[in-house]
């Protein structure tokens, strides 16, 4: 089984409920254990900041599914919630991006990991150093030692529902 981390965003609609129904579907996966859960934040928007702020979790999952196999299972995701691609960084019902695919390093036309961008955003650092507190791995190591450096009050990230009270599906 291969470790895989995911970060999953939401500004539209009723964001919560949307993160709860995308890790209700992540669990109905036959091959996908969903070992961990972040708590929910709320974060300002970045790159096109005129829109609602969003919450953002990420996830550890367990899976025998390839990096290509998973990027299809995110997208279908995606898709059954109403994901409508209108234009970059604009509102969306819901999000999943693979961060981190079991340590490896993967360029492909569809896929690169680990996410291009993960390293420079406290809303999904947070998250992803929250459930990897003991980091292992270089690529997680990084994002431990690159999160100390930030100010999160300045990059707009806020708990908004703490790991106490889980992400459960109704």
């Amino acid at each position: 089984m291969k470790d895989v981390y995911l970060s999953i965003g939401t500004n539209m609609g009723e964001r919560y409920e949307n993160l709860q129904k995308a890790i209700a579907l992540l669990r109905e996966k036959v091959n996908i254990e969903v070992v961990r859960v972040s708590s929910v934040y709320e974060t300002a928007a970045v790159g096109y900041t005129d829109q609602a702020d969003f919450l953002n979790i990420a996830v550890h999952l367990k899976t025998d599914a390839s990096s290509t196999e998973m990027l299809k299972i995110c997208q279908s995701i995606e898709q059954e919630l109403g994901r409508v691609r209108e234009f970059r960084w604009g509102p969306r019902i819901i999000d999943l991006d693979i961060l981190l695919y079991n340590h490896e390093n993967i360029e492909t036309e569809n896929l690169i990991v680990p996410h291009p961008r993960m390293y420079e955003r406290a809303f999904v650092l947070v998250p992803l150093v929250e459930i990897t507190p003991t980091p292992f791995g270089g690529q997680l190591q990084q994002a431990h030692h690159l999160l100390q450096q930030m100010d999160c009050e300045s990059e707009g990230i806020s708990l908004w529902k703490p790991t106490n009270e889980p992400l459960t599906v109704n």
